[in-house]
């Protein structure tokens, strides 16, 4: 029964029943509705997809246009105390509980980080609900709501907090039902956010409409346009696979997004391997930029004058870090002040940029860049690493001045593999920039190892290269505070060279001189008496020695300044108390005595590589430290009686390498009686103990059962298996299994099986590196018919006889190499090159040896893999022409390394360059041979008798200031 004032069916006079039914319901309209419930009811899952709910008619009409229409106007419905609402029943239940208690979804404010604090009633959870309830009912004040809890929310999450799927669904509803102000604001966003963007899985589902949008946006941040190109041919692979993907046309679709990419800023070798699934779009990229490298500077002085200079601009906004050009020999000096020009220039710099350039070549060209100095107008501040890797044509005398006008704020610079970056240019760039971090310098290291048995060696001071564009006079002290250092492979390095740009400043921490023969030991050693703060050093393969641990392990290099309470013993106070990364590869200058001495202090080393080293027992057994991550003591006398205790005492081991360490499983030595520890089988001791990532292991790898293997195994990403040990096959079959995560396997002298390769190559989905060297056992054909899409290194050596151009072929099919390694596969011919450079035309290295007749005819296909960097090629058939070097510098933009076999050459040798200026070249080696009869053989005068026999190489090695000639006689 109704009371006084109520109006019909028990509603209140001021009230009105809302009987909302969710517009996709099937419900039948002869379905009786529910009986009212309140707003406060709504608070929980809903009992169907129809409810009826009482709330304040007044409320209602001054809240919303849709409601002041239909409950105050001329509607029939006007005086009803009950209406019907057809809409989305969630977003009509949101607006609701928005409007009359908005308290209730306060709870649920703080349940995602990136909310802004603003709206208190709107999360992310329920905002496309209650922006298309406040459409629909044309709440205003909640729509205003919405538009400033969206635009916090993205303004304030400039780290990409704000999930990407959310921002699709946000953007797709935005679409279809016209909201402005996220259409406006969602390409801005996820432009600046870019690099976190395309790291998304759910990238790939980004509306066609918005990707387009992003890409056109002035905020569109990328490190490279390698890294937006990339981007963009996985979106269109996607689409291409996604028959739901809604493009409107796949084909325009292609044309338009392609077209966006700036192609002369793209690395060589990438766009050679785009080729692969992109043939046109590769090709043209390809031409594009080896036109460049013929005449770059003519090109982009006719965009300035066209005004179309856009296309060659580096992508750059007020937020970009990074700034990444590595693998582009196009680039030239000239070319980066053009790229950094401001998009409008007058008519009087364009006539006198022209003018200029025609002088050039006579000796102008510092004016030439003082010009451009005074049109680039602009600096960006927040970037903080640039990358010039590989990149051959560039000037760093000028360089250096175009980063500090540029990006004033450099931190990290790195110029790897530029042979033409000379150490006056490092100390240019320290003057330059006084608070640089990090600098990497480094190139191919010496092929020519202390090891070798040299018998003779030349050197040849290179032409002057007139590298530099100014003659850099430096009188004044370097006060550098870089702290991060790598010359790795600079072995025109000096101890001079090395301690003048360390003179005052003691801020160094990290250094990396591998293979900087010209360092000596006392050289070394008065570098850490200047760089006390140094805890990182890579040293492998110099002189590092006895001097140089006596100076480490010294009591006199505790800084007053330097807190070392934390330590309990008076070896807190050396230097090599302080080491956390220590790499002696192959420095077999240190005594037994020197050794002991430094692993007795360097007691909180995370890092430590002693490979190739006069490492024993007892000088292992002085190690005391807990806190290893990595340990490496390869080929070394070291065996468990030492190396048991280093890996029970060091649980946070992800990294052990032993292969190599015969004495492994022998209890023997000077050691045995002191030690006093008891240890079981290799594999026990590790069990036991570690959860490894990486491992290298030969003898003493006597495995166990399959199950045992799993806890200390089910984290590797890398492992290598040599000789001194063979792996059952139950084991390699389970290899999947037992290591899930597994990215690179490395086999040697193991027995395998198709059904092991087969197996590794299906089931482990991860797979990027399988090297098989020399292993045994009745591998055929079917191993490489499966599929493995994340495979990029393949290195067969001398397993596969049986291969042929077919075989081949099907390997193209079924895996996109970068690198390819294949030995005595004698049944390959001159057609197996073509099916090799148009299969993986991304390949960086190339290595065929024994390999029937592949040269026969030329390396004319070869040279058709513009990105190659490192080919090795040894008997594969007396066809290789006397220019092979020449030609492969100008064919081959990024060629590094080249190995040649003289009984390849068709006119019985090679012509050598002196001077490979402006390329990479940083060493050939030839190896030669000598006929020598069969011992099997009773006829000298039949030619099957007498087989080639390594006789000694010849290594060619360019610095930047000389070219040394090797004979050695290894075949290295």
């Amino acid at each position: 029964m109704s009371s006084a004032g109520d109006g019909e069916d028990g509603v209140a006079a001021d009230e009105v029943v809302l009987e909302i039914t969710d517009a996709s319901s099937l419900s039948t309209p002869s379905t009786p509705p529910p009986p009212p419930i309140p707003v406060s009811a709504l608070d929980g899952p809903l009992p169907s997809r129809t409810v009826a709910v009482r709330a304040d008619r007044s409320r209602l009409i001054e809240s919303s246009s849709y409601f002041r229409a239909l409950l105050g106007g001329s509607f029939s419905e006007s005086g009803s105390g009950s209406v019907k609402i057809s809409c989305n029943l969630d977003a009509a239940v949101q607006v609701l509980r928005y409007l009359f208690e908005p308290s209730v979804s306060q709870a649920d404010t703080h349940a995602y980080p990136f909310e802004p604090s603003e709206s208190q009633a709107i999360t992310h959870e329920n905002f496309l609900p209650l922006l298309e309830g406040a459409l629909f009912l044309a709440v205003e004040n909640l729509l205003v709501e919405c538009e400033i809890w969206f635009r916090t929310l993205i303004s304030r999450s400039f780290s990409m907090l704000v999930p990407l799927d959310f921002i699709i669904e946000v953007w797709n509803f935005a679409q279809k039902h016209g909201v402005t102000f996220v259409e406006d604001d969602c390409p801005d966003y996820l432009a600046k956010n870019f690099v976190q963007v395309i790291s998304s899985r759910s990238f790939a589902q980004i509306p066609y409409d918005l990707l387009c949008s992003i890409i056109e946006c002035p905020y569109l941040i990328v490190d490279s346009e390698k890294q937006l190109c990339e981007a963009i041919l996985h979106w269109l692979s996607a689409s291409m696979q996604n028959s739901e993907q809604l493009v409107p046309n796949l084909a325009d679709s292609q044309l338009f997004l392609l077209s966006k990419v700036k192609v002369c800023l793209l690395p060589l070798g990438f766009a050679a391997g785009t080729k692969r699934n992109w043939v046109e779009f590769g090709n043209n990229a390809v031409c594009m930029i080896l036109n460049l490298l013929k005449d770059s500077l003519q090109p982009l002085l006719g965009t300035i004058a066209d005004d179309k200079l856009n296309s060659y601009r580096i992508r750059l906004t007020n937020y970009s870090k990074n700034v990444v050009l590595s693998g582009c020999p196009q680039l030239t000096t000239e070319f980066l002040y053009i790229s950094v020009l401001p998009s409008a220039l007058d008519a009087v710099f364009k006539r006198r940029v022209a003018s200029l350039y025609s002088q050039v070549g006579s000796g102008s060209f510092s004016r030439y860049i003082e010009l451009m100095k005074k049109a680039i107008n602009v600096s960006f501040t927040n970037v903080r690493m640039v990358d010039l890797s590989k990149c051959p044509n560039v000037n760093f005398g000028a360089a250096i001045d175009w980063l500090k006008l540029v990006f004033p704020e450099l931190r990290t610079f790195r110029a790897s593999h530029c042979l033409q970056f000379q150490f006056e240019d490092l100390q240019y760039l320290l003057l330059r920039f006084p608070s640089i971090k990090e600098v990497d310098l480094s190139i191919d290291t010496s092929i020519v190892l202390p090891k070798c048995s040299v018998i003779s060696s030349r050197f040849e001071a290179r032409r002057e290269m007139n590298r530099n564009l100014y003659s850099y006079c430096i009188f004044r002290p370097i006060f550098s505070k870089i702290s991060k250092l790598t010359l790795e492979g600079r072995n025109d390095i000096t101890d001079k060279n090395l301690l003048e740009i360390f003179m005052l400043e003691k801020s160094l921490c990290y250094i990396n001189i591998k293979h900087c023969t010209l360092l000596t030991d006392d050289g070394i050693s008065t570098l850490l008496l200047k760089c006390t703060k140094i805890h990182s050093m890579v040293l492998s393969y110099t002189s590092f020695g006895n001097h140089s641990i006596q100076t480490l392990c010294s009591l006199d290099y505790l800084d007053p300044s330097e807190n070392f309470a934390y330590h309990n013993d008076e070896r807190a106070h050396v230097m090599a108390s302080r080491l956390q990364e220590l790499h002696l590869e192959g420095c077999e200058a240190i005594s037994c005595a020197a050794m002991s001495q430094l692993l007795s202090n360097v007691n909180i080393v995370k890092s430590l590589c002693l490979r190739q080293t006069s490492l024993t027992d007892g000088d292992l057994c002085n190690f005391v430290g807990s806190s290893l991550e990595y340990l490496d003591v390869s080929e070394t006398v070291v065996s468990m009686v030492s190396l048991a205790p280093i890996i029970r005492r060091n649980s946070n081991l992800s990294c052990l390498k032993t292969a190599g360490c015969r004495n492994l499983l022998f209890e023997q030595g000077e050691v045995q009686s002191v030690s006093g520890n008891t240890y079981g089988g290799f594999l026990q001791e590790i069990t036991s103990t570690c959860c490894l990532e990486d491992v290298e292991m030969g003898w003493a790898f006597c495995p166990i059962r399959t199950e045992d293997l799993i806890p200390s195994f089910c984290k590797v990403r890398r492992m290598t298996v040599g000789l001194g040990t063979t792996l059952p096959e139950n084991i390699l079959h389970a290899l999947p299994d037992i290591c899930p995560f597994l990215e690179s396997l490395v086999l040697r002298f193991q027995v395998i099986s198709d059904r092991i390769v087969r197996n590794l190559l299906e089931s482990s989905i991860n797979l990027q590196v399988l090297c098989l060297h020399y292993c045994l056992g009745d591998l055929t054909s079917f191993s490489f018919q499966a599929k493995a899409p994340a495979l990029r290194i393949l290195r067969l050596q001398w397993v596969t006889p049986w291969m042929t151009n077919d075989d081949l072929t099907i390997l193209t099919q079924n895996c996109n190499l970068v690198e390819l390694s294949l030995s005595g596969c004698k049944l390959l011919d001159s057609t197996s090159q073509e099916i090799i450079s148009s299969g993986w035309p991304n390949l960086t290295c190339l290595h065929l040896e024994e390999c029937g007749q592949i040269t026969l005819d030329g390396l004319s296909s070869i040279l058709n893999c513009k990105g190659l960097e490192d080919v090795l090629l040894r008997h594969t058939g007396r066809g290789i022409g006397r220019t092979i070097i020449t030609d492969a510098m100008r064919e081959l933009p990024l060629l590094r390394l080249l190995a040649l076999d003289l009984c390849d050459a068709s006119d019985g040798g090679y012509d050598t360059p002196n001077d490979p200026e402006g390329k990479m070249l940083r060493s050939v080696r030839m190896s030669r041979c000598k006929s020598v009869r069969s011992c099997f053989e009773l006829h000298r005068e039949v030619p099957s008798s007498w087989k080639p026999v390594h006789k000694e190489t010849i290594v060619l090695e360019w610095s930047s200031s000389q070219l040394r000639t090797t004979i050695v006689e290894e075949r290295v």
